[in-house]
């Protein structure tokens, strides 16, 4: 099909028809006809594929139909249309999207309601092709309807969950409390709808949560026991963290075929996020140089720009030599004290991803070579999992979520481990609503004054949202050991310092 090229103002009346669409699809049933006529008339013009407008198609398959658009979908939400996991060569190519210039300068997107404006049509035929694409990612993701749910249905919306987080600029799965960051630490920072592109770098952390509440409502439309007993079915599920949160809940209610595909589901996940994790994790040193002991005076050890450098009075200018009378090695023996790690996790109802992600964090710092691993879980009751710690799988498989919160039980547990206080570090990971809040407080108190490192943890989620009790927030602040919150990385890093100390 020939496209043709409109005057200026009939790109915006186009574009416009594409977001009113989208608004009726969410919000007005009765405007739905004429406006999809109207916007299937727009996108077959513009060269796109009619499919776009079908919600009931996911986004998977008119890329597999049309491989081009894979390209233009990545980083299509970002400011200028940019994404951060190509690199500048790869985005001069989309030239239809970004508008730059043949000399490679970038005008910036024009204000399509400005009048005096002197757009380059290219550029406002191409805020209608994205207007396109923006609304089928929006729709696919956000229209999730009602009624129950299939494997199948779950497994195209978090495919197509995770195309709108690479038009965010993200990688599938992070902004659902997922698995990594923004590739190379680059935070999303546009819409792409059209006109000014504002900073999401405060909106990303909103987005998340709510895409994590919408698959957490999919899980529990779904029939999950019915769909266990079906290898085919279970075959079809992701594992996510909503997922892994009712399957932890439903565990004692499931048995044979269904257990067993419940269990490697469990298992698919850890390893998921172990693989993240332990990337994190890798760098920590195993211990300060201890440099009372002598280096080794082995090849492997030769430190040679500090030899050169004290041997420097010896070069022969004449021979054009240096000669060496010399030589200096590096100390690589490190001290071996063994640090104690002791995790108490509360495992109550609104502790599900800091459970799950505390559980296998603390397996991986447990196969540090100098780290002693004790993990502690609690509700009402307290739990030693240490006998586990090093197969996380196991660990959840013995946690029993929900219930109340009585932290002077994990407490009880806990004191008794701390055999060197300045040698130890407490991670306490909870929101902090407690039935017994003072005596509670006062012994975490007793334990940092002891020279215990404790590090209070309000939320240890991908996502870092959370909320913690203020009474506790305002009093472990005054103690000068401030409740840590957000993205588990935080940990990681106060974890790593501590061992390196």
């Amino acid at each position: 099909m020939t496209e043709t090229t409109p005057a200026p103002d009939a790109h915006d009346h186009r574009r416009q028809v594409l977001y009113w669409r989208l608004l009726a699809r969410l919000f007005d049933p009765e405007e739905r006809a004429s406006l999809e006529a109207a916007s299937l008339a727009v996108v077959e013009d513009i060269g796109l594929p009619a499919a776009l407008l079908d919600p009931q198609v996911s986004i998977d398959s008119i890329v597999q139909r049309h491989p081009d658009l894979a390209a233009e979908l990545d980083g299509l939400m970002t400011p200028d249309g940019a994404d951060p996991q190509h690199d500048t060569a790869d985005s001069d190519d989309r030239t239809g999207r970004q508008g730059h210039t043949a000399d490679g300068d970038s005008p910036g997107r024009p204000d399509p309601h400005d009048p005096t404006t002197d757009a380059d049509p290219r550029d406002r035929a191409a805020e209608v092709r994205r207007a396109a694409l923006v609304s089928k990612v929006l729709l696919n993701v956000f229209a999730t309807g009602s009624g129950a749910v299939s494997a199948g249905q779950l497994a195209r919306w978090q495919s197509d969950a995770g195309w709108l987080e690479r038009a965010l600029g993200c990688a599938p799965g992070d902004l659902r409390g997922g698995r990594t960051s923004a590739p190379g630490g680059v935070a999303p920072t546009g819409t792409g709808l059209g006109g000014a592109t504002p900073d999401l770098s405060r909106l990303i952390p909103q987005i998340g949560p709510e895409l994590g509440a919408l698959e957490a409502d999919l899980v529990k439309r779904m029939r999950l026991r019915e769909v266990l007993a079906d290898p085919q079915l279970a075959a079809r599920l992701t594992p996510s963290m909503s997922l892994i949160e009712q399957l932890l809940r439903d565990k004692n209610n499931l048995s044979g075929v269904a257990l067993a595909n419940a269990k490697a589901l469990i298992r698919r996940f850890v390893d998921e996020v172990a693989q993240v994790l332990r990337t994190q994790v890798e760098k920590t040193s195993v211990g300060a140089i201890d440099r009372s002991v002598p280096p080794k005076r082995v090849f492997r050890n030769l430190d040679l720009d500090r030899t050169i450098w004290k041997n420097l009075t010896n070069y022969s200018p004449e021979e054009e030599r240096l000669y060496v009378d010399r030589l200096y090695y590096r100390h690589t023996a490190r001290k071996t004290t063994p640090q104690r790690l002791i995790v108490v996790v509360d495992q109550s109802g609104s502790m599900v991803d800091s459970m799950v992600n505390c559980t296998i964090l603390a397996s991986i710092f447990a196969g540090l070579p100098r780290v002693d691993v004790h993990l502690i879980a609690y509700d009402t009751q307290a739990l030693d999992l240490t006998p586990w710690v090093h197969d996380p799988f196991e660990t959840l498989l013995r946690t029993n979520l929900g219930g109340g919160t009585d932290g002077t039980v994990a407490m009880a547990l806990a004191q008794p481990k701390i055999a060197e206080p300045r040698n130890t570090v407490v991670v306490w990971i909870s929101d902090f609503y407690e039935w017994q809040s003072q005596p509670l407080f006062d012994s975490m108190a007793a334990l940092h004054r002891s020279g215990t490192r404790f590090i209070p943890v309000g939320s240890v989620t991908s996502s870092g949202r959370g909320s913690v009790n203020p009474w506790f927030r305002e009093r472990f602040k005054d103690l000068g050991t401030p409740v840590l919150s957000g993205h588990i990385r935080k940990l990681v890093h106060e974890l790593k310092t501590f061992l390196a100390s």
